[in-house]
Order: C-alpha cells, then sequence, then structure tokens
C-alpha cells in the first residue's frame, strides 16, 4: 500500500537532522508500506488523490485559519478524498485542518498550550502521546465521531466512518524531538512553567507505538 503524505510544515532548522516531517512518519508507520511526499506548504501538490492508495497531513507551525495560499487547495483536495472514499489520516495540524475543510472550526485555544507527555482517552482507554500545540478543533464537523478527549481538548481525536481518522497529539514525535522543539521553539512562546513540567517528563515512556499500530491498522483495514 502506497501512503501519500502531504507535509504543511518544516521541523527547526537546528532539528532538521532527521528530516522533513514525512521521514517521521515513515519511521513511526514502518516498512509495511511504500510512501511518497509533496511539500504542500510549499506550493507541491499531487496530481491526483490517485496518486496514493491513502493519505497522511502531517502537522505544522501553521494555523489552519491563516490566510496562506496552499490552504485552500489543501482543503479541496482533502474533499475530494473525503468523497472519494480512500483512507486519510491528520495529525494535529493535518486533524485541524481536515476538520476545518468538512465544516469544523479551528481557533487559537483561549486555554493556552499542550506540551509534551499528556494523557488522553482514546477509544476508551486512556493513552498518552507527546503533543505540541496551542489551536485545537473547537467545533467538530457534524458527522465526525469524538474517538479521543481529555479536560483540555475536547476534540483530540475525530473518526468520519471507516474512511478519515485524525488526532490531535504527536505520535511521530519521540521525547528527543520534544526537548529539541522547548529549546527552539518554545522559549518566548510557550509558559514557562509548562515548558518545566514537560521537560521533567521526558524520560517517561509514551504510547507512541500503539498509536502508530491503530493508524497502521487503519490504512490497512477492508474496505467495501
Amino acid at each position: 500500500m502506497k501512503i501519500g503524505i502531504l507535509i504543511t510544515g518544516h521541523p527547526p532548522e537546528e532539528l532538521s537532522d532527521k528530516g522533513d516531517y514525512d521521514a517521521y512518519f515513515e519511521r513511526l508507520l514502518g516498512d509495511e508500506f511504500s510512501y511518497a511526499s509533496w511539500s504542500v506548504v510549499d506550493g507541491i501538490f499531487p496530481d491526483s488523490i490517485e496518486d496514493a492508495d491513502g493519505w497522511l497531513i502531517t502537522g505544522s507551525k501553521h494555523g489552519a485559519y491563516e490566510p496562506h495560499d496552499w490552504i485552500p487547495p489543501l482543503e479541496d483536495f482533502i474533499r475530494v478524498v473525503h468523497a472519494d472514499g480512500r483512507p486519510m489520516i491528520g495529525v494535529c495540524f493535518g486533524h485541524q485542518i481536515i476538520a476545518q475543510a468538512l465544516g469544523g472550526r479551528v481557533e487559537k485555544f483561549d486555554g493556552g498550550w499542550s506540551v509534551g507527555r499528556t494523557a488522553y482517552e482514546l477509544d476508551g482507554r486512556e493513552v498518552t502521546i507527546n503533543a505540541w500545540h496551542q489551536d485545537q478543533v473547537v467545533e467538530k464537523p457534524e458527522e465526525a465521531e469524538v474517538i479521543a478527549h481529555n479536560d483540555f481538548c475536547r476534540y483530540a481525536g475525530l473518526a468520519y466512518g471507516d474512511r478519515i481518522w485524525t488526532i490531535q497529539p504527536h505520535p511521530e514525535y519521540d521525547s528527543d524531538f520534544i526537548d529539541g522543539l522547548i529549546r527552539t521553539r518554545g522559549q518566548g512562546l510557550v509558559d514557562p512553567g509548562i515548558l518545566a513540567a514537560a521537560t521533567a517528563q521526558l524520560d517517561t515512556p509514551t504510547d507512541r507505538m500503539d498509536v502508530a499500530r491503530r493508524m497502521a491498522e487503519f490504512f490497512r483495514k477492508e474496505r467495501a
């Protein structure tokens, strides 16, 4: 199965030694899939949704509501994939832009930031995943079912039938990358107390590989 990865942002230059965000998802999901990537944040789009069997939209430092030239064509692409029925996964910004494209609303959350190891209820059980966001979905599309949440983020995971699966936190981020974000993007942007609490938990394991398994199973699922 070929997964098409739509890159919607780039890591800080100081953390670019492990590749762009597509490389993080390739490492997370493993070699049972083949991959192709398009840097939509730089205006590079697939010719067709048929260029891949399934699609994945990455995270980004940008807001889904910001007036970038690449946002409207990305929303159009999402709606075409949705109508076609190919499986699609969105993570963080990907989660948000899919919701926005399909009738939901995203905004900069006035409750502040979620950073580092964070607990969510996902499909009825608690999992911990690394988070890095202030923006979040505040109104979900009518058809979307809530599959993950916590007290801070009401719509932390959404499912659109068996075709689209999205999640707000970052299973592709390990503790080293979160540490790098704290050092390169967090200072002066995120409350120091939040950064300190996240730093204190860097050595505590997460359930990121369990979430990776769920993602892989979602792509592999037999569909009519």
